[in-house]
């Protein structure tokens, strides 16, 4: 197996927050305003207490605040999660302290405002296009990071996306793997995934769908960018048993051919960006056989969320997944009626499984944090992936 190691420091420096300035005494306004109305407390080194949280409520510690308002006030939500990253305020609950936010995260900034978010918010570099040169680099930054670092958190299966719990009662102690294996048999299910069959993945993650499904009787072409996940899920593949059902390319799905009883794609579309989603559906379109099925796994956001959003540069895209944006169903669905002849036949929504599938990986990974430092990444490289997690929960 390849090791790629990074040190944050080296990739993307944090730079010292500017001086105090207007920008940062506007910051701290809205900042104070903001959280009058959360459940949630903010203490200060002074002592002063703000927010609307009472006793028990998820505490955000600023421990720099005039380092945290010049952050904010420069770089907007970019600075939020820096600030983070770099010890300006802390908390031991960190997904609770996010929750409040991420709830009324289209009310805390006023309307007028709002209506200044294209001349105030960063907007995506040119560098992070998805293009076919784009796009390799992209997943290079986040897939390639290292095998071993998504080893500590991730479940035995190595999946890297939302798991689907069992209903009832045995909901509460299942297995977080148990839990990847009945989502992607659902998967499977969905796009009807019989022995004899030839099926293209989009995206082969560390291999576990293509080993469910080449274990039904399937063969499989699996494509991805990351030749870091080419070189573990093809290890894993062959420790499986089923090497002779299952090729992993290295190959851009806009570079696929052939014809295909089933396509199926888990959270990869996140990554495709918004100009190349009809060429992303049209490839579907393209590569699935006359009546078969696409089973597609997304992360979805509302739709009016998306459009305010869609061309802002985000802490998630600075730091984790360059080039992404989330789509929304809405966005789906018209995509698909206006560039293809595809239609949803069944969809199923599982967002609450998703929080508890990050609750895990976080959980892990804490525990786990001197395996991953033992690697060579450093602490603020903890604190930013903490921030991730806990950000997505």
């Amino acid at each position: 197996t390849e090791i790629y190691t990074l040190s944050l420091h080296d990739a993307l420096p944090i730079s010292d927050p500017p001086p105090a300035s207007c920008k940062a005494r506007i910051a701290e306004s809205l900042f104070r305003r903001a959280v009058r109305t959360l459940d949630v407390q903010v203490r200060l080194p002074s002592g002063e207490l703000l927010g609307d949280g009472g006793p028990g409520s998820p505490v955000m510690r600023l421990h720099r605040p005039a380092a945290f308002f010049r952050r904010l006030g420069s770089h907007g939500n970019i600075g939020f999660g820096e600030s983070y990253m770099v010890g300006d305020w802390t908390s031991s609950t960190l997904a609770d302290v996010l929750t409040p936010f991420a709830a009324k995260m289209a009310t805390l900034i006023p309307p007028l405002l709002q209506r200044l978010r294209r001349w105030v918010v960063a907007h995506t570099p040119a560098e992070e296009e998805n293009s076919l040169d784009g796009a390799k680099e992209n997943i290079h930054r986040h897939y390639d990071l290292s095998n071993e670092l998504f080893a500590a958190f991730l479940d035995e299966t190595m999946t890297y996306s939302s798991a689907m719990f069992a209903e009832g009662p045995e909901s509460h102690t299942e297995d977080l793997a148990d839990a990847q294996r009945r989502k992607i048999d659902s998967i499977l299910d969905l796009a009807d995934v019989k022995a004899g069959q030839h099926v293209l993945e989009i995206g082969t993650g560390w291999g576990a769908l293509a080993i469910r499904a080449a274990r039904r009787g399937a063969s499989v072409t699996s494509l991805t960018l990351s030749s870091a996940q080419a070189t573990l899920a093809e290890a894993r593949i062959a420790e499986a048993g089923v090497a002779d059902r299952v090729q992993v390319l290295l190959r851009d799905y806009r570079e696929a051919r052939g014809s295909y009883h089933a396509v199926v794609s888990v959270e990869m579309i996140e990554a495709v960006g918004i100009d190349y989603w009809p060429t992303y559906f049209t490839a579907l379109e393209r590569l699935v056989r006359p009546g078969g099925r696409i089973g597609l796994q997304a992360i979805t956001m509302p739709h009016d969320r998306m459009l305010a959003t869609r061309d802002n540069y985000t802490w998630i895209h600075k730091y984790v997944f360059p080039g992404g944006l989330i789509p929304s169903v809405t966005a789906i669905e018209q995509c698909l009626a206006a560039h293809t002849g595809l239609r949803v036949t069944e969809r199923i929504a599982f967002g609450a499984d998703y929080a508890r599938t990050l609750a895990h990986w976080r959980q892990t990974f804490q525990a786990n944090w001197r395996a991953v430092a033992g690697l060579g990444f450093d602490e603020t490289f903890r604190r930013m992936w903490e921030f991730y997690l806990a950000y997505c929960e």
